[in-house]
């Protein structure tokens, strides 16, 4: 638990604003807290599911950053709905926490993220796509989920991902991430680009090889309306 120790590294504080018991039927109709913070450094209402885990167990958490399009319409361009449902799946059964970080499109937004995906219909990836629409290729910090983790008490996890860099940051950050267990791989006609990408540039470590599902054109047009 934060002690206080690290308050001149980062000033601001946060603690929990509000626990709302909640059955959630995408967590096996199990009982879990919705979490609401103060003090979040970006500003954002970043939402945390927690499951008590058993004492004397190093909890599970995953930071979900929201994705509109695959989590709540079920969009096959990506695997974030999938990968929800098993991050949700996995603290039913074994307790820890899903921090709903609001960094929809790696922190570009919703209109910018659709944006991309025109330009990913004309060949160019998703890291591509972004640097052309002028926006950093992956925009997310994770300041605030080190803050809600300490809020809630969780400085040791097992981290659910495979983005090498969430487990970084949180390093960095403070929290020690004692496993990184990695999730699933949910391919679907329309994303293998796309997780190809995270693999090839973001060093995402996915289990099996990916190759682009469409080929590449250099001279495509690449403006956005």
């Amino acid at each position: 638990m934060n002690d206080g120790s690290d308050t001149r590294r980062f000033p601001h504080r946060t603690a929990v604003r509000a626990r709302v018991p909640v059955t959630l039927h995408r967590a096996g109709h199990r009982t879990a807290d919705l979490v609401t913070f103060t003090g979040l450094p970006d500003r954002e209402e970043h939402l945390a599911v927690v499951v008590p885990a058993p004492r004397h167990t190093v909890p599970l958490v995953r930071l979900h950053s929201e994705c509109l399009t695959g989590d709540v319409f079920g969009s096959a361009r990506c695997d974030c709905g999938p990968q929800l449902e098993e991050a949700l799946t996995s603290i039913a059964r074994e307790g820890g926490a899903v921090l709903y970080l609001r960094q929809e499109g790696r922190g570009i937004g919703l209109y910018n993220k659709l944006d991309a995906y025109v330009l990913q219909d004309r060949g160019r990836d998703t890291f591509e796509a972004n640097r052309l629409l002028g926006r950093g290729e992956d925009e997310r910090d994770y300041t605030a989920a080190a803050g809600m983790l300490r809020a809630l008490g969780l400085s040791r996890v097992r981290l659910l991902t495979n983005n090498p860099d969430k487990a970084r940051q949180l390093t960095g950050l403070g929290i020690e991430v004692a496993e990184t267990v990695p999730t699933g791989v949910y391919l679907t006609g329309e994303n293998g680009r796309y997780l190809d990408a995270k693999a090839r540039h973001a060093g995402h470590t996915l289990p099996v090889s990916l190759s682009p599902s469409t080929p590449r054109s250099d001279d495509m047009e690449v403006s956005v309306p």
